[in-house]
């Protein structure tokens, strides 16, 4: 099959790693992204890698430029309540037969960068600023029409375009859109402090507070707030409602809003979203990845790595089956219950954070899902 033809549709952290991943399985690989470069992703926000996700970046060969960019913890997390006092240790589990820590952070752009160099370094074809019209499936090729009007055959197309996925509408004969969970996450850079060397959480009154230590002096600090999404605030007033959110606490916390997040800061705010689309994920020569069929909420630092892990899993199943149907069969098989989990998991975890689950464990449902990634793919 090293001679298939396969066509990656978006640019984004799943796209790259599942381009990289199918080239390096032997697949000539063209990858399309709407973006006119690799900006394409959200700057001046952190991204949680979990020892899962370094898993899985190791099988492509990016873990190691990730861990020397990044912040490398010694254990998974720990957490506080809203006063600052200690509740809980979160250790998270290891991978038999690696060195791997138990979660890296880092900036998104350089991830983007670490991915793109790694998909080209590969032989990937990339082409910025290109979007597809329509999907045209033969039994023997998919014909992609180009936004303009061009034609070209692929053997196989890949969707990896998010949770407003174009690919989406040929595999799937319902039409899926994400839940909105009723809260919104802030996020904004800060210094890395003293005590923020893993995923802190210091629990309040009506959201979650979390830092992430992201490089050698750089950290994120985020808050889960419940919040209508038409209610969202926007531009120069939201400095002043996180600062209403963050009243109540101590600790860490009110030291950040006091000393280490000023009125023009860069926060962003973004509504937290879930899906998961029933199986198959594939009909024909088409599969989907990613947030196109999981759209997971930020609770567990795992959307991102369930994207990469679909990649690498993707690119397995192709090289081992001369049948694509049958591949795309395995690799449904192999990914569906374990997105699922963390799906579900993360959306408790926002309900308990909502007041809306008294008795759910957090630090618990936490530790089963990293055990469950630790697993073999």
């Amino acid at each position: 099959m090293s001679h298939r033809k396969v066509l990656i549709i978006g640019g984004g952290i799943g796209g790259f790693a599942t381009a990289t991943a199918i080239r390096q399985a032997g697949f000539e690989v063209t990858l399309i992204e709407r973006q006119n470069d690799l900006h394409s992703s959200i700057f001046g926000v952190g991204i949680i890698q979990p020892i899962n996700a370094l898993r899985a970046l190791e099988a492509i060969g990016c873990a190691e430029a990730c861990i020397e960019a990044g912040y490398p913890a010694t254990a998974w997390g720990t957490m506080y309540d809203v006063e600052g006092d200690f509740l809980r240790d979160i250790h998270g589990t290891p991978i038999e037969g690696t060195e791997l820590p138990p979660m890296n952070g880092l900036t998104r752009p350089k991830l983007h960068r670490i991915l793109t160099e790694k998909a080209i370094e590969a032989g990937v074809e990339v082409r910025y600023d290109t979007s597809f019209e329509d999907l045209v499936e033969h039994e023997d090729r998919v014909t992609v029409r180009f936004a303009g009007g061009a034609t070209e055959d692929f053997d196989l197309v890949v969707g990896a375009d998010g949770v407003g996925s174009a690919v989406r509408r040929h595999v799937l004969d319902e039409v899926l859109k994400p839940v909105y969970i009723g809260q919104s996450a802030y996020r904004v850079n800060i210094p890395l402090l003293p005590g923020i060397d893993r995923i802190i959480l210091q629990e309040g009154p009506e959201g979650m507070a979390g830092f992430v230590p992201i490089g050698k002096d750089l950290a994120y600090f985020f808050y889960n707030a419940a919040m209508e999404r038409d209610e969202r605030p926007q531009g120069a007033d939201l400095h002043a409602s996180l600062m209403r959110h963050l009243a109540p606490f101590g600790g860490l916390t009110a030291e950040v809003r006091d000393h280490h997040i000023p009125e023009d800061a860069d926060i962003v705010l973004r509504p937290e979203e879930s899906m998961i689309a029933p199986a198959p994920w594939h009909r024909g020569r088409i599969v989907l990845i990613g947030d196109a069929v999981h759209a997971v909420t930020p609770h567990l630092g795992q959307g991102a790595a369930q994207a990469i892990e679909d990649g690498v899993v993707l690119a397995e199943c192709l090289k081992a089956h001369e049948d694509h149907s049958a591949a795309f069969e395995e690799y449904t098989e192999r990914r569906y219950e374990r997105c699922k989990l963390i799906v579900e998991t993360c959306v408790d975890i926002s309900q308990w954070e909502l007041g809306k689950l008294p008795d759910f464990d957090n630090v618990a449902a936490t530790a089963h899902v990293l055990k469950e990634m630790a697993k073999p793919l």
